[in-house]
């Protein structure tokens, strides 16, 4: 047991890499698939605080509940595709959802927090964008 605790990690980049795919997998398949399988029954009854409209409202949702955690996936645009998640989650958490307390949407702060670490760290060395920036 000593030795786990006290063996080194080899970097940082394999923490960023769990947290890119296990944070947008569990997006995709919590907020997103749902959404995109019952589209019809989310179209009638979705929330639309915006005001924006419940057809560009639910495609915003699947825009960061499927397309992003993607590309986060991936990691491609990484702090850029944290963006649209962290605004849905935000709206959420403070428009759709005032009267929770932190314990009924301790979820959504959990991926708050998640995506926002995401957003602060960038996607890491194992991305698609640090592929695609390396030479040759």
């Amino acid at each position: 047991m000593k030795r786990f605790l006290t063996t080194r990690i080899p970097s940082p980049n394999i923490g960023l890499l769990y947290l890119r795919l296990t944070a947008a997998a569990l997006l995709i398949y919590v907020h997103g698939l749902p959404k995109l399988v019952h589209f019809a029954s989310e179209l009638q009854q979705i929330d639309d605080p915006l005001h924006l409209g419940r057809g560009l409202t639910l495609g915003f949702a699947l825009l960061a509940e499927i397309v992003c955690p993607l590309a986060i996936a991936v990691g491609w645009q990484t702090r850029l595709a944290s963006m649209p998640i962290l605004v849905l989650l935000l709206v959420s958490m403070f428009l759709v959802h005032p009267d929770w307390s932190i314990a009924d949407g301790q979820f959504g702060w959990l991926l708050i927090i998640a995506f926002g670490a995401i957003a602060l760290a960038g996607p890491g060395h194992y991305s698609a964008d640090q592929h695609l920036a390396e030479p040759g």
